[in-house]
């Protein structure tokens, strides 16, 4: 593939995972009301569709907690989309090119609902029964910036035993 076949291919993976991401998030709270009735059960004891409203990064981590701080999270995520998109620019194989198209899909799909409602709409809920490990709710974008995430740490161990054997 070629490098403009590469970005295309992670510029296309980014507007996927953004459309995926809104669009999940449109049918939530619009179609399924989920707002109104908080929690629904998709798959008994594994999954459920709980509407949580993040104020902080993925996972709810670094809770932002005012305008400027939702705002300011913004700001580093477009600079965080703008520095992946020089590096799609550089990418070597169509896996990292995927892999920077998700990450920045996720994230811009995020970004946007901080201008469009002051905060994330995280609403996908993983448990197994009443054992909860994972005691976060998540969105389609949170879930493609951490499979892009950990395709581009595969990618990173993957060429490093590469150059150093």
């Amino acid at each position: 593939m070629t490098q403009r076949g590469r970005v295309i291919l992670g510029l296309g993976v980014a507007l996927v995972v953004l459309a995926a991401d809104q669009a999940s998030k449109a049918w939530v709270l619009g179609g399924l009301d989920l707002a109104g009735r908080f929690d629904v059960p998709v798959i008994p004891r594994l999954l459920d569709l709980t509407l949580v409203w993040n104020h902080g990064v993925t996972f709810g981590l670094l809770q932002a907690g005012s305008f400027w701080g939702e705002m300011g999270l913004a700001a580093i995520a477009i600079a965080v989309v703008v520095a992946l998109l020089a590096w799609l620019r550089r990418a070597e194989a169509a896996w990292v090119a995927a892999a920077i198209g998700a990450i920045a899909g996720g994230a811009l799909g995020n970004v946007a609902d901080r201008f469009r409602f002051g905060r994330v709409v995280d609403f996908l809920h993983l448990h197994w029964g009443a054992w909860d490990p994972f005691p976060y709710v998540f969105n389609v974008g949170d879930s493609a910036i951490v499979i892009g995430v950990a395709v581009l740490l595969l990618e990173g161990m993957v060429s490093g035993r590469r150059a150093a054997g």
